[in-house]
């Protein structure tokens, strides 16, 4: 049977069903089978099957299901960037020599560690994004841990998802849904970002650091940081790798001052990066290109699709047109509300689609920016709540399983439900006495 019979066929078994209801239930099994990943099956596939469960079954066409797609080119562009840079950083020793330098500073202090890993997640959440939090700094605080020969690393890699989300709106190029947000010529200056965000950001980031410690201060305390670690000689490639990264980094910032997509950038820095390792050792592109987790890149295309699949529904249209509504009743309350409905929504749907429907809500609605500033607070810091709310969560998981690692849904919900709200209502708090 052919795709277009297949398409006729299960078009005639839903002509007694609503386009509209038919959409919705195909794409909340899709986010089900995401966040449950039912025999434990990666994220990509439930995501991919629900786009093309959609095109069989008439719902959407293939044109529109390629708009969609196409929609994403500049997620991808960044992504690949962003783990090209890590992997060669992990093939080239810069975690193993960062994580001796970590242990070292740490003087035997578990505590002191776990302080320093939360500090550097910050700035290179802030300068690099979240994603690049979990692609790039959660193999070198696993590396640490292991020099530090720690028995369980968790506590540590912890931080990694956490922060990765507390510190993504410090700037408009630490989170890429912030662009989505503010996107369509609604992003306001640098100076304006940091007046809006600043105090909001310092309450995330405070408050995280504080549940975090406290949550976790009973397995620190039953764990010794080794202090006779030695420290690995970093090769010419590796300090190469680092000197990419911190271009990559200076020409984010850059680009994110100019209003330049952070993609194409991101991309150009990373296969830049390579080019020059990889000719310096004189070897392919082949060992490089097979160590990368690409399986991100079609659950961000397949996500894409959904939520454009949603949004010929007309339920973006609704939501605009609710959330003018609640902004030109009371525009500290619908801030408020915005900011913890988006937050809780996140963690229902992933912050990837939240965030492409609630930054096409807000843009639609023209809502004042107290409230878009909630939104996308609540899109950025709401994900700490479970374990697939976000992509760099997701992106952190991955990370995860490649050092045998892995950390539950219940688990993480767990932590979760202490540490999100106990940022959340502080930042979106800060943002209305600074709004």
């Amino acid at each position: 049977m052919t795709i277009a019979q297949l398409s006729t066929a299960a078009a005639g078994l839903l002509s007694a069903v609503d386009e509209k209801v038919a959409t919705w239930i195909v794409v909340g099994l899709a986010t089900a089978g995401v966040i449950i990943r039912p025999f434990r099956w990666p994220e990509a596939v439930w995501a991919v099957t629900g786009a093309i469960l959609l095109v069989l079954c008439g719902l959407m066409s293939i044109p529109d299901a390629w708009t969609g797609i196409a929609k994403g080119l500049d997620v991808y562009l960044f992504l690949t960037g962003m783990m090209l840079l890590s992997e060669l950083a992990r093939k080239e020793g810069l975690f193993d020599w960062l994580a001796a330098l970590a242990t070292a500073a740490a003087k035997g202090s578990p505590t002191r560690l776990f302080t320093l890993i939360y500090i550097v997640g910050a700035v290179v959440t802030v300068f690099l994004s979240n994603d690049a939090t979990a692609v790039v700094l959660t193999p070198a605080v696993y590396a640490a841990t292991q020099a530090a020969k720690i028995a369980n690393p968790l506590p540590y890699l912890f931080i990694c998802a956490f922060i990765a989300n507390a510190a993504s709106f410090v700037l408009p190029i630490s989170n890429p849904a912030n662009l989505v947000v503010f996107g369509g010529g609604h992003m306001p200056p640098l100076t304006d970002w940091l007046r809006t965000f600043a105090l909001p950001s310092c309450l995330s980031i405070g408050a995280t650091y504080v549940v975090l410690r406290l949550t976790q201060r009973r397995a620190l305390m039953s764990e010794e940081v080794a202090t006779d670690v030695v420290r690995p000689a970093l090769s010419s490639c590796g300090k190469l790798a680092a000197g990419g990264i911190a271009i990559t980094a200076l020409v984010l910032i850059g680009a994110s001052a100019w209003g330049v997509d952070l993609g194409l950038p991101t991309v150009v820095s990373g296969l830049a990066t390579a080019a020059f390792v990889l000719l310096l050792k004189r070897e392919g592109p082949a060992g490089l290109i097979r160590d990368i987790s690409w399986s991100v890149l079609p659950l961000v295309a397949g996500l894409f699709v959904l939520v454009e699949a949603l949004d010929r529904t007309g339920v973006i249209r609704l939501l605009s047109d609710e959330l003018k509504r609640a902004a030109a009743a009371a525009p500290g309350e619908a801030a408020a509300g915005a900011g913890i409905i988006v937050a809780l929504a996140s963690n229902l749907v992933n912050n990837l689609p939240a965030g492409l429907v609630a930054g096409s809500a807000v843009q639609a609605a023209d809502v004042p920016k107290v409230v878009a500033g909630a939104v996308l607070i609540g899109i950025d810091l709401g994900p700490n709540l479970s374990v697939t709310g976000s992509l760099a969560t997701i992106l952190w998981l991955t990370a995860l399983r490649r050092e045998g690692q892995d950390v539950g849904a219940w688990p993480f919900l767990k932590l979760g439900l202490l540490v999100m709200p106990a940022a959340l209502v502080p930042a979106i708090t800060g943002l209305l006495l600074t709004g």
